[in-house]
């Protein structure tokens, strides 16, 4: 089994993904090499803020990607999996910019309502198709 042509969109946003964390790593780093602080976050309030958007990405961004690979290849169809992909994303992307910037905020709550759709949707794809097969 090729991977390539098993799972062609969730590859495009592993690699989208594996990218994306990458800044988000960096500037944890930098806010740690300019603040001194070397473990936890020593009260820094700027340094919590990239902890926790780089933490809450690393927390949700696997399980979803596990998720939306599993839909794929239980031959979920390619728009809703450009859709949840896309969402998870744009939720990725408000939540983490929304926390940094001001710690709380609307981008929060509808980056994490963005996350969890497709969180939601691509697990219970795999549990329908389950069950489909089974009757």
């Amino acid at each position: 089994m090729d991977i390539f042509s098993s799972l062609p969109v969730t590859l495009v946003f592993i690699a989208i993904f594996a990218l994306i964390q990458i800044p988000m790593t960096i500037a944890v780093g930098l806010r740690r090499a300019q603040s001194d602080i070397h473990f936890l976050d020593g009260g820094d309030p700027v340094l919590l803020k990239r902890m926790r958007a780089h933490g809450n990405f690393t927390e949700t961004v696997p399980i979803s990607l596990i998720a939306m690979a599993a839909a794929e290849l239980a031959g979920a169809p390619a728009l809703l999996l450009w859709i949840g992909g896309g969402a998870l994303l744009l939720g990725r992307g408000l939540h983490y910019g929304t926390l940094v910037n001001s710690g709380f905020g609307n981008g929060r709550a509808i980056g994490m309502l963005f996350t969890m759709t497709p969180m939601l949707i691509f697990p219970v794809y795999v549990l329908w198709s389950l069950l489909q097969s089974q009757s």
